[in-house]
C-alpha cells in the first residue's frame, strides 16, 4: 500500500481536482458558453467549423422567398426548413398555425440534423419584422421542444451578404440525428390557461398585433371573431422592430416599450402566434422576464368557441365599409 506524506497528498488531490476540471470542461457543449439569442454574421463565420453548430435557414414565402432561392445562395453548411411549410405550425382540430406534437417536433428536428446537444442559429431572410417573427417562433419552437442552444443571426441572410461573407449554391440533404424532445410547457400558455386569466388574473396579456386589429378594425382570415381578449395590453410587434436597418431596436429602447407592462407574469398573443413569438422573444430571451409565456394558438384558436369573451371596437359603421369594400 503506498502511503502519502501531507505535502504529497495536497499535490496529488490538487492534480485529481485539475484533471477533473479539465474533464469536465471537454465534456460540455462546445456551444453552450457562447450561445446568445442574437448572434452577428461575424461571429458565425467564426464559428462555422464547430462540431455542434447547425446554421438553420428558414427562408419561405413570407418573406418572398421561393422554392428556389435556397439552392441559389445560402451560408455554407445551411440546411433549410421552409418555415411555412415544413411543419413548424400544424393544423389540429381544424385550428390552423398550431404547435406540433412531440413526436411531430422530433422529426422535424431530427432530420435537420439537430439533436439535444447542437447550437442552432436561426436564419431568417432579414428583410421586415414579420420575417423577423418566423426566427422568432422557429427559436420558440426549438426551446419548447428542448433545445437549449437556440440563436438568431441579427439582421439574418441581409446582414451576412452585407458583411461580404462567402455563399453557397447547390442544395443538400442534412444527415438526420436521433433527438428526443424534453417539452418546456414553462413558456408555453394553452386556451385553459387564458381562460383562467380571464377569471382570476395572474398574467398580463400582451397583443402582438397591428391596433387595427386589437380593437377590431380588421381581423385575420382564420380568426372567427373581430377584437381582442378582454384586458390585454397591445403592444405591436412592430414597436420593437427597426425596419430601416431590420433587426430589432437597442436593447435600452426595447425595455422602454416594454416598460408600460406590469411587473410580473405576462402571455403574449396575436392571431397565429407569428407576431407574439417576437414580443415574447423579447420579453423572455432579451429582457430577462422568464415568466413569459407564448399562447401559441392565439385569437385564431380563442375564437374557434363561440363562448370565449371578446372585446372590440367595432362599429356598424365599420361593417357597412366591409360592405361595400371600403374595409375590412
Amino acid at each position: 500500500m503506498t502511503k502519502f506524506l501531507p505535502t504529497e497528498f495536497s499535490a496529488a488531490l490538487r492534480r485529481f481536482a485539475a484533471g477533473l476540471a479539465l474533464a469536465l470542461v471537454l465534456a460540455a457543449p462546445a456551444a453552450a458558453a457562447d450561445t446568445q439569442p442574437l448572434v452577428s454574421a461575424a461571429w458565425l463565420n467564426g464559428h462555422l467549423r464547430d462540431a455542434n453548430l447547425v446554421v438553420l435557414d428558414i427562408r419561405s414565402a413570407i418573406d418572398g422567398s421561393k422554392p428556389e432561392t435556397f439552392a441559389q445562395a445560402h451560408i455554407p453548411g445551411a440546411a433549410h426548413s421552409d418555415y411555412d411549410k415544413a411543419g413548424w405550425r400544424v393544423t389540429r382540430n381544424n385550428v390552423p398555425f398550431m404547435v406540433p406534437t412531440t413526436p411531430e417536433l422530433e422529426k422535424l428536428i431530427g432530420d435537420l440534423g439537430i439533436d439535444e446537444n447542437s447550437h442552432v442559429v436561426v436564419v431568417p431572410a432579414g428583410v421586415n419584422v414579420l420575417d423577423f417573427g418566423s426566427a422568432a417562433r422557429t427559436y420558440w419552437t426549438l426551446k419548447y421542444a428542448g433545445v437549449g442552444n437556440v440563436s438568431i443571426l441579427d439582421g439574418g441572410l441581409a446582414a451576412w451578404k452585407a458583411a461580404g461573407l462567402p455563399l453557397d449554391t447547390g442544395a443538400h440533404a442534412p444527415s438526420p440525428a436521433i433527438f428526443t424532445a424534453a417539452i418546456d410547457n414553462s413558456i408555453l400558455a394553452l386556451a385553459p390557461d387564458i381562460e383562467t386569466i380571464e377569471q382570476s388574473g395572474g398574467a398580463t396579456l400582451v397583443d402582438a398585433r397591428p391596433a387595427s386589429f386589437f380593437f377590431g378594425k380588421e381581423k385575420a382570415p382564420a380568426a372567427a371573431a373581430y377584437g381582442h381578449i378582454p384586458g390585454a395590453l397591445n403592444i405591436d410587434s412592430a414597436q420593437f422592430y427597426d425596419p430601416a436597418i431590420n433587426r430589432l431596436k437597442p436593447k435600452a429602447e426595447l425595455a422602454a416599450i416594454a416598460g408600460e407592462l406590469p411587473a410580473g407574469a405576462t402571455v403574449a398573443y396575436c392571431n397565429t402566434g407569428h407576431w407574439a413569438a417576437t414580443d415574447w422573444f423579447v420579453l423572455h430571451e432579451l429582457l430577462g422576464r422568464n415568466n413569459a409565456r407564448l399562447y401559441a394558438g392565439s385569437m385564431v384558436e380563442w375564437t374557434s368557441n363561440a363562448s370565449r369573451p371578446i372585446e372590440s371596437a367595432r362599429t356598424k359603421w365599420d361593417d357597412l365599409k366591409k360592405k361595400l369594400g371600403m374595409g375590412s
